[in-house]
């Protein structure tokens, strides 16, 4: 697939780890050049470090994406050092456990600030410097789509991203911006590793996906690149489902695997 990414400048949030570190390093392979954003610097720099060791271009930019002044400041750095903006992916996000009840008021605001509002602020500032021709990408989730219990929180933020892409697409396309979700299913990030652990909820979870695996970062970068590339030109306002088939399945389904 020739993605039309060589030469091309890519912001990516939440990419000291997981999906992506996974994505900046994909990216980089295209032949874009990637800020690598995250709330932890050093672990920015590490991804860094795996870029250039891969012969790609990267700089590590430490960014609580909750901050407006600090997302445009994200912003400014890239443009300063690449001198051009034509991609930015939404990957930073958040969770905190609980329901209505449970959950602490201060806790759902960082979960709205930290998934809903970086989107917005993200294109505030970004979208007047992306080139034509560019894009923006979101990280939603399945949980945007269907409920989990105890993530109030996560769920709510997560279907807001999959809308707010679309009104982002509706009023970017003049500009010749598209703008897009994805919406991953069990990932084998750092953080779900170790909540998998547990083997029995492992064996489950693959065992109730029609692909039979969880999916992998890499699986999610590969659709990043994807919606970024020429491959994709005529594809905004869309919520793309990487889950190995997990929502396309009726209860009936998974009935059918209990003795």
């Amino acid at each position: 697939m020739q993605t039309g990414l060589d030469g091309k400048s890519v912001i990516i949030t939440g990419a000291g780890s997981g999906i992506g570190r996974a994505s900046a390093l994909q990216f980089a392979a295209e032949g874009a050049s990637v800020t690598v954003a995250d709330v932890r610097g050093h672990k920015a720099q590490q991804t860094v470090d795996l870029v250039q060791a891969a012969g790609g271009r990267a700089i590590a930019v430490e960014v609580d994406v909750s901050q407006a002044a600090q997302l445009s400041a994200m912003v400014d750095r890239t443009l300063a050092e690449f001198g051009r903006l034509d991609v930015l992916f939404n990957n930073a996000a958040t969770v905190r456990v609980g329901g209505a009840v449970e959950l602490a008021e201060e806790d759902w605001d960082i979960v709205w600030r930290t998934n809903v509002s970086s989107v917005f602020l993200g294109a505030k500032y970004a979208a007047p410097h992306i080139a034509p021709g560019g894009s923006i990408i979101s990280t939603a989730s399945i949980s945007g789509i269907a409920a989990d219990e105890n993530l109030i929180a996560y769920n709510a933020t997560k279907a807001a991203v999959i809308n707010l892409t679309r009104a982002l697409a509706v009023d970017l396309s003049p500009k010749g911006i598209r703008v897009n979700c994805i919406c991953p299913g069990v990932t084998l990030t750092p953080a779900m590793k170790g909540y998998l652990a547990n083997e029995r909820l492992h064996d489950l979870l693959v065992n109730t996906t029609p692909i039979r695996r969880l999916g992998q970062p890499d699986d999610i970068a590969a659709a990043a690149v994807w919606l970024a590339s020429d491959a994709a030109g005529f594809v905004t306002g869309h919520s793309l489902v990487v889950d190995g088939g997990l929502t396309a399945q009726h209860a009936f389904s998974l009935m059918q695997q209990v003795d």
